[in-house]
């Protein structure tokens, strides 16, 4: 019984050490990076006296650098050792949330600062995610990696469960600098885990075929319109419709009238239905399709629609699970079927190439996000972006549901001749 459980549950992948090991170090760097999120969006409201705008650009300026990066961080995956690379954007990371909370905390703090530290974090963070995408893999093997990717959301959103409700209590104890302190703290238990992994544990394929250029991973993926289907939902969901830590901060601040702990409580509420959706998405590793995909998009985007509408903060509350599970499901299934449908020999690439659609388009949305608050109001900004998502899942559904069966054979040398064909 036991054994069956290992190796077909929604667990199976702690069957593998160095998954193990990783888990419960993420599970504390997710709590600290959900303390600092939260802490950061509030430190900007302070020090601009409540500007959606400001708000949006901070955000912005934080995933700019996935446009610049992210495609070369999937190049950098499937050449060179990514445990090493990983020590290495844990170590930037950490010293700069070291920084900005010192900064804090001595009242040395400007706006320019926040400006600063964030696109440095957010050049870490397009180089790393690739490459802990493509990492994951390697920690599992082919077999568990869906299983893998819906257990590591869980732990994302599990670390959402506590980090806000915990930076909402500290900000109005003891305002923003030791939720940016805490968290630089959690990137060395990161770093020891990478450590003390054993290199004969990784499931490292030899490849036979290795493609050595970013162009040739895009090419690669345009071949293969399952892939950019789920790309393109992922692209419109990420861009209008996942911002909930703006959309909080203001339908906190300007709609309910809330303080620190108010808004830091909604990122819990919203964690328990992603929680939830990972979960579940563990359980749906041979249900997924690109069809399938597309259909959660459709329902995400009028959860998001229905969110506007919550007349008070109690029912605002109470809808945001079902935004946290409705995006969760999507976005795992998504995640994983990218993942899994892709040929080992160019996965980092295209999870670059994912990564760079599902992030690079949150510094154009939160900036607009900013302005239309301020200029149309923000339960309508939250609407237009749920219109905005549901309108393009419907189009991706109606010009490529014939389009999204994936070839029977994944390989490169399969694919990629098939678009060399058209040229």
């Amino acid at each position: 019984m036991r054994k069956a459980i290992n190796e077909t549950g929604s667990w199976r992948s702690f069957r593998h050490r160095n998954f193990r090991i990783l888990f419960p170090a993420n599970t504390l760097s997710n709590v600290g990076s959900w303390a600092q999120r939260v802490a950061q969006d509030w430190l900007v409201l302070e020090l601009t006296n409540n500007s959606g705008t400001a708000l949006g650009l901070v955000t912005a300026v934080q995933f700019a650098p996935v446009l610049l990066f992210s495609l070369h961080g999937g190049a950098l995956a499937d050449r060179v050792n990514k445990r090493k690379l990983l020590i290495g954007t844990n170590i930037v990371s950490g010293l700069t949330s070291l920084t900005l909370g010192l900064l804090v905390v001595n009242e040395r703090i400007e706006l320019w600062h926040v400006f600063a530290c964030a696109a440095i974090l957010g050049i870490a963070g397009a180089i790393d995610a690739p490459i802990r995408q493509a990492f994951t893999s390697e920690l599992v093997g082919q077999s568990d990696v869906g299983n893998a990717v819906s257990l590591n959301s869980a732990n994302f959103n599990a670390g959402r469960l506590v980090g806000p409700a915990m930076s909402g209590f500290l900000i109005a104890r003891f305002n923003t600098g030791p939720s940016f302190i805490i968290n630089s703290f959690t990137y060395v238990f990161v770093i020891a885990a990478l450590l003390a992994m054993r290199e004969k544990d990784f499931f490292i394929h030899k490849m036979e075929e290795t493609l050595g250029t970013v162009r040739e991973g895009i090419r690669y993926t345009l071949a293969r319109p399952d892939l950019y289907a789920v790309m393109m939902l992922v692209f419109f969901a990420a861009t209008f419709g996942l911002n909930f830590q703006i959309f909080n901060a203001l339908m906190a601040t300007e709609v309910f009238d809330k303080g620190a702990a108010s808004f830091g409580l909604l990122g819990t509420f919203i964690a328990v239905g992603s929680l939830s959706g990972a979960l579940l998405s563990a359980r749906l590793n041979k249900k997924r399709s690109a069809r399938f995909i597309i259909k959660l998009g459709m329902i995400f985007s009028l959860v998001v629609i229905v969110l506007s509408l919550a007349p008070t903060f109690f029912w605002y509350s109470a809808w945001l699970p079902f935004c946290g599970l409705a995006a969760l499901t999507m976005l795992v299934s998504a995640n994983s079927y990218v993942q899994t449908h892709s040929d080992p020999a160019v996965r980092g690439r295209v999870m670059g190439i994912y990564l760079l659609i599902f992030m690079g388009g949150s510094p154009f949305g939160s900036l607009l996000i900013g302005y239309s608050a301020e200029n149309f109001g923000v339960r309508q900004t939250v609407a237009g972006c749920g219109g905005i998502s549901l309108i393009a899942a419907a189009s991706i559904w109606l010009f490529f549901n014939k389009k999204v069966t994936p070839p029977s054979d994944l390989r490169v040398s399969s694919v990629i001749p098939v678009i060399d064909t058209l040229g």
